[in-house]
Parts: C-alpha cells; sequence; structure tokens
C-alpha cells in the first residue's frame, strides 16, 4: 500500500466506525482537512455524505438523502428509532445548548446529571416516583453517551459535557416538530391529572 492511500485509510476507517472530533486527534482532524477532496470522492461511491464542521470541529458521515429516481442502494449508516425518553432528553440538552451559546462565554456545556434530571422533571407527572425518574433520566444518558451526544467527565462521572454534534442532528425543524408534539403531552397529562382529581 502507498502512502497516499495508507493517508487516506487512516482517515476513511475512523470515519466509517464514527465521528471524528479535532479536540480527540488533532492529526487526524488535520489530515482529514488535507484530504477532504478525496474522502468524498471515495465516500459518493458507497452512498454517504462528509459532514464535516470546521467551526466546531467535528465529522462524520451521513448516507445520502434517498433519491425516488435512482437505484436504492443499502444504506451502509444504520438508522436508529429513539424511544420517547431519549428523544426528550436530546430536545431539552439542545435547547440547553442554544441558550448556553446564545449567553456567550464559555465553548463547552457542562452539566450535572442532577441539573438533567431537573430539565426532565417538568415533563412528568407530579409527585412520580423519584428514583424511577433517575433510573429512567441515566438509561437516557447512557445512550445518548453511546450515541455520541453527550460525555461523561474523568473522574467526575455525575458530570456531562453536551457534545456540539447535537446540533448536526437536532435542528431546529426537528425542535419545532418536537415542541409541538411536547406541547400535545403536556396537554394530555394535565387532561389526565384533571381526571383523576375528579
Amino acid at each position: 500500500m502507498d502512502n497516499a492511500t495508507q493517508e487516506l485509510s487512516s482517515v476513511l476507517v475512523p470515519l466509517l466506525k464514527g465521528v471524528l472530533y479535532r479536540d480527540e486527534s488533532p492529526a487526524l482532524w488535520n489530515a482529514l482537512l488535507q484530504l477532504q477532496a478525496q474522502v468524498r470522492d471515495y465516500i459518493t461511491v458507497l452512498g454517504l455524505d462528509l459532514q464535516l464542521d470546521e467551526a466546531e470541529g467535528y465529522a462524520f458521515l451521513r448516507s445520502r438523502p434517498e433519491d425516488e429516481e435512482e437505484i436504492q442502494t443499502p444504506r451502509l449508516v444504520a438508522r436508529r428509532q429513539l424511544s420517547y425518553p431519549v428523544s426528550l432528553l436530546l430536545a431539552l440538552l439542545r435547547k440547553k445548548l442554544a441558550e448556553f451559546d446564545a449567553g456567550g462565554g464559555d465553548t463547552r456545556l457542562i452539566l450535572s446529571r442532577d441539573e438533567v434530571v431537573e430539565l426532565v422533571r417538568i415533563f412528568v407527572p407530579a409527585g412520580s416516583n423519584e428514583v424511577k425518574l433517575i433510573d429512567q433520566v441515566d438509561a437516557s444518558l447512557n445512550k445518548i453517551a453511546e450515541l455520541g451526544f453527550v460525555r461523561r467527565l474523568r473522574g467526575q462521572p455525575q458530570m456531562l459535557e453536551v457534545r456540539r454534534i447535537i446540533k448536526a442532528f437536532v435542528d431546529a425543524q426537528w425542535l419545532a416538530d418536537f415542541d409541538q408534539r411536547l406541547t400535545e403531552y403536556r396537554q394530555q397529562i394535565g387532561q389526565a391529572v384533571e381526571d383523576a382529581d375528579d
């Protein structure tokens, strides 16, 4: 294998495995920036697009949108169906990141698990089991960490960094749609509580 092929492989393999972060792999990040055209050419054959955000410092591969006129190719990057608690938490973390960015200052949003529980608490009926709520938040956080949207801080397992890549997956339209569903959900909970009180 010649040097050019080896260098391209050293960038492609990590991208095929998941997200590449500038702060975690600076040498690999620089190689990606230099080989960006070759990477795009190669992955196009696989039905993928390179999503590269230099300002935020992340890159990942995404399946190209399916065109009805094109021959359907098998998906290399799997789609994942998210549960309601995971979707809710993703939306809440994305909104929190937007508020954080609007405030300026630091570039890293760090939250404690207790702060995350408080974000979710307003979406559960009053009087819900506290232990069950915390367990559900922990399970959702574990799934979100597995997907790469949050990272636990070393030596502080109760502290989380919200990764900026969440902005690429949870966009304004997704948030608006989810807000509409949350409003309907809250109205249903409110109605159920009123019915139970009667």
